[in-house]
């Protein structure tokens, strides 16, 4: 349950088998994925943070699922204070070190690094200018629970940013079963929020990608991005 840092392929195990959901979910699972490669994803911010970002002033950010630390790293880089949060301490030892020996002590202090698992966690209410969730794929109730709880952690002017597969990716990748069950439209996550608190956007745009065999295939993104009013 953790930001996709690389090509953004897919959640969970891609060696073909299916894991139980509840193991998902689990810090062992995590631990164990992260602990079994040097590095799961690529190392690069995730696009379409880039995107919404680079036109904000720097303030303070809270990555949700911030795996091997990518996108906090890349945001302090950028003058952000972040609290990078995810369930796997394996990942986050990484990230520590990784924004330590590759991006140096200045960016490295604007970080906090938390082990915390999110369905059980609580973020300080409106304590960041931008909060940003990507490809965290939970059960509807769950991820509409953990929604509520980031976007009551956006303050007045800040970005709620939530980035998921939708569900047609299905059809143009080989994605295990049960997470086909975990992917939802923009239009659906964006209906958590209110519109007379937020100013919302919600789009699912495609990218081309290349699979392990060299296809190219369309694959879409669901996309919230709000402003708290």
């Amino acid at each position: 349950m953790t930001s996709h840092q690389h090509h953004q392929h897919g959640h969970g195990p891609q060696d073909g088998h299916d894991h139980d959901l509840a193991t998902m979910f689990t810090a062992e699972y995590w631990d164990d994925r992260y602990g079994s490669a040097d590095s799961v994803w690529s190392g690069n911010p995730n696009p379409r943070l880039v995107a919404t970002v680079e036109a904000l002033p720097p303030g303070d950010a809270l990555d949700v699922g911030a795996g091997e630390g990518a996108d906090a790293i890349w945001l302090a880089g950028r003058g952000w204070k972040v609290t990078g949060v995810d369930i796997s301490q394996v990942a986050l030892d990484r990230a520590a070190d990784v924004a330590a020996t590759q991006a140096g002590p200045e960016v490295a202090a604007r970080i906090t690094w938390r082990q915390a698992d999110v369905l059980a966690w609580t973020p300080e209410r409106e304590a960041y200018d931008l909060v940003s969730a990507q490809f965290m794929h939970l059960p509807w109730e769950d991820l509409q629970t953990l929604h509520r709880k980031l976007a009551a952690a956006v303050r007045p002017g800040g970005t709620l940013l939530i980035v998921g597969h939708h569900p047609s990716d299905v059809e143009a990748f080989d994605r295990p079963a049960h997470l086909a069950a975990l992917m939802y439209p923009a239009e659906r996550m964006a209906g958590t929020l209110d519109p007379a608190d937020w100013e919302i956007e919600a789009s699912n745009p495609g990218r081309a990608y290349t699979d392990g065999e060299g296809r190219t295939v369309t694959l879409h993104d669901a996309i919230v991005r709000a402003v708290r009013r």
